[in-house]
């Protein structure tokens, strides 16, 4: 096999075409085309060539509209050219680089000037084709690390969730379905005005990863208040209603070790708001309105859903259609009227992910 670089001489004068030829065949494999037309059907459609000497002045399709063609390909556009070509203004050398040559070669031609260039322009593209590999070979590997680190960091977040999750049994798969039901309230979202300009996929991504977070703070609550068979009172609800407080103190922790990031802030806001309420009459702030974070108002929809439907110690679980019935009539008051709109829209949706992350105690929900 000849791995000898492959050199293609597309020029319409005989004389030229021998010369090249008889000084390069001995180090290139030589190729040859006598007018533009058959060097562009040369290059595109046979073994693509290493090197291209062109000739400018041809009658059919000059060297400028070849070199247009050549450049305009996938296939070629990186396939170095040199142009060979009795006019020597400035102007015609700087229209032929501008086109993505190069290198211009003044006829007639000295045969040390014609190799050293092509020798030099070959080291050139073999060079730029190395570093190119070894670009994509990082790239390759910083995105195949990238990867690694976000499943560890959605290793770690699962992690923390279901530590939560071990202080409350009932909850099962409760932080899988309220991750997926709060990616699909932003979607849906994101075609109402008000909404849609802070709902980009980038944000939904955060929204996602950092839902299973929402109780993180019930580590906090004692187990007496958390797995109590009955209602609470008084200062036991008062407590359980710490645990946003303390989800929000263990997030500001990391932080102040790790510093600020999108995923610990939105992760923050989502803990700590998740049971403010749209009439002002949620905890732990008593936030109003648009005053909750965008993220607690679609959390507060995926969390109180949940919870109807799941049975807890304290109540039977309820039907899709009754947990339904329940969240319409708090619409502007506990919850953002567009996010439960939101909700309704997407409620079979809501069955599905229910149906798809189900407790074994679950109940039918359709």
């Amino acid at each position: 096999m000849d791995d000898r670089a492959r050199i293609l001489i597309i020029d319409d004068e005989r004389f030229y075409i021998d010369v090249l030829v008889g000084l390069l065949r001995t180090k290139y494999q030589t190729f040859v085309a006598k007018s533009g037309k058959e060097g562009l059907e040369l290059a595109m459609n046979h073994q693509t060539p290493d090197l291209i000497l062109l000739d400018v002045l041809m009658p059919d399709m000059d060297g400028y509209e070849v070199c247009r063609r050549l450049k305009e390909d996938e296939r070629t556009r990186n396939i170095p050219i040199i142009f060979l070509t009795v006019k020597s203004e400035v102007d015609d050398e700087i229209r032929g680089l501008e086109l993505g040559a190069v290198d211009y070669i003044i006829k007639p031609i000295s045969p040390p000037i014609v190799l050293a260039r092509v020798a030099t322009h070959l080291a050139l593209a073999k060079a730029r084709c190395s570093l190119q590999e070894q670009n994509e070979l990082l790239e390759q590997r910083v995105a195949e690390r990238t990867s690694e680190l976000a499943r560890t960091q959605d290793a770690a977040i699962h992690l923390m969730a279901s530590l939560a999750e071990t202080r409350d049994n009932e909850t099962g798969q409760h932080i899988h379905r309220t991750q997926h039901y709060v990616k699909t309230l932003a979607e849906t979202l994101r075609a109402v005005p008000g909404y849609r300009e802070h709902l980009d996929d980038a944000y939904i991504d955060l929204l996602f990863k950092s839902a299973p977070l929402h109780d993180i703070g019930k580590v906090g609550v004692p187990d007496h208040i958390l797995l109590k068979p009955g209602p609470l009172q008084g200062e036991e609800w008062e407590e359980m209603k710490r645990h946003a407080v303390y989800g929000k103190i263990a997030i500001e922790r990391v932080e102040e070790d790790l510093g600020n990031c999108d995923f610990l802030e939105t992760a923050k806001e989502i803990v700590y708001t998740h049971h403010e309420r749209w009439d002002g009459k949620g905890y732990p702030e008593g936030l109003k309105g648009d005053e909750i974070p965008l993220s607690g108002r679609l959390m507060a929809v995926a969390d109180v859903y949940d919870a109807l439907i799941s049975r807890r110690v304290y109540k039977p679980a309820y039907t899709h259609e009754k947990a339904t019935q329940i969240l319409r009539g708090e619409r502007g008051a506990h919850f953002d009227p567009q996010v439960l709109d939101a909700f309704l829209a997407r409620e079979n949706d809501f069955r599905d992910i229910a149906n798809r992350f189900r407790d074994e105690y679950l109940t039918e929900s359709g």
